[in-house]
């Protein structure tokens, strides 16, 4: 019984991608499963985290990146620094405000987008591809269960518009 329990978790695991490919068996996810796995996950904070074989990328949302108007400066961390969940990790300035950049989830940061370093506006161009911010290793998978699927994101952004 605590086979099949420990085989069941670890499949979850392994559909959302979010175990390294070598600790999952080989099997052809359907079109819905990658959807799921690198379905965008929201913090109350207005980051993003889109997570695959592991890691997560990070940004901010669209909500985000409107209400702070032109980017202008990108301060993020270094490679190899762990943050726990919450934790603040940058900040983004704007030739309106500052804002503070929190993680998501509990991990170490794997990269930065260098090329926030040239163009911070990419930000504001496109804030879920090429104005990602870091990527960090998922290191309590759990965590992702916290944060809010892309529609329930929605319905508290139109709440706070209200």
């Amino acid at each position: 019984m605590a086979m099949s329990v420990l085989r069941g978790v670890s499949g979850v695991y392994c559909a959302a991608r979010l175990l390294p490919r070598n600790l999952c068996p080989v099997r052809n996810l359907s079109g819905a499963a990658r959807l799921l796995a690198a379905a965008r996950k929201f913090t109350d904070k207005h980051e993003w985290i889109s997570v695959e074989d592991g890691v997560g990328t990070v940004g901010i949302s669209k909500f985000a990146q409107e209400a702070l108007g032109d980017v202008v400066y990108c301060s993020l961390p270094d490679i190899g620094t762990k943050f726990n969940k919450m934790d603040e990790f940058g900040t983004l300035e704007s030739v309106k405000a500052a804002s503070e950049l929190f993680s998501p989830l509990t991990g170490e940061v794997t990269a930065i987008n260098e090329a926030l370093a040239d163009n911070p506006g990419l930000v504001n161009k496109s804030c879920y591809d090429e104005g990602w911010l870091i990527k960090l290793t998922v290191e309590v998978p759990s965590e992702l269960d916290d944060l809010m699927s892309e529609e329930a994101y929605e319905k508290y952004v139109k709440s706070l518009e209200d």
